[in-house]
């Protein structure tokens, strides 16, 4: 079982801009993440990819299309295995400026971090799977990423990735 895999984070939102968990929330790009997504495009152009797929969630959706036009790529498939990590009653909160042991708190009625993996990675063997030997772009958020990744290194910490960073997955 082998293909190229990339994921590429959304871009930004204002809820990103102001701190505020999203989750599955479904807020839309702003101006700033429109061309982060165009930049991800661009950085994806020296390659070829046979296929791009994104999250169910619009801001992923919008971020794969806009990567679209640059590699000439239509938006194939949305799974809703690649959505973000559902936040519970912390879904809108702004959390950047919350003591450690609040947002702990905020996060008890979270999705658990170990399912947001399992999915993550069963998103992931789904794609390779159906594409066997093909050359795929992920769009997807940055908690899923982060946490899938976490899991396929055997617990390495993956750094918070920015919007529209695009990350290999090997």
């Amino acid at each position: 079982m082998s293909a190229t895999l990339v994921l590429v984070r959304h871009g930004e939102t204002d809820w990103n801009a102001e701190g505020r968990l999203q989750g599955q929330t479904d807020i839309p790009l702003n101006e700033v993440g429109r061309e982060q997504a165009r930049a991800a495009g661009r950085e994806l152009a020296g390659s070829t990819w046979d296929v791009l797929v994104s999250s169910t969630l619009g801001r992923a959706m919008e971020t794969a299309e806009l990567i679209g036009e640059n590699l000439g790529l239509p938006l194939g498939e949305i799974m809703e295995g690649l959505q973000e990590r559902h936040y519970g009653n912390a879904e809108g909160r702004e959390v950047h400026a919350l003591p450690r042991v609040e947002i702990d708190i905020l996060l008890r009625s979270a999705e658990p971090e170990e399912k947001v993996a399992q999915r993550g990675i069963a998103a992931l063997h789904e794609l390779v799977l159906r594409h066997e030997g093909k050359n795929i772009v992920a769009v997807a958020h940055g908690t899923l990423i982060r946490l899938t990744l976490d899991a396929i290194k055997g617990g390495a910490k993956t750094r918070i990735l920015r919007n529209g960073q695009v990350v290999e997955v090997d």
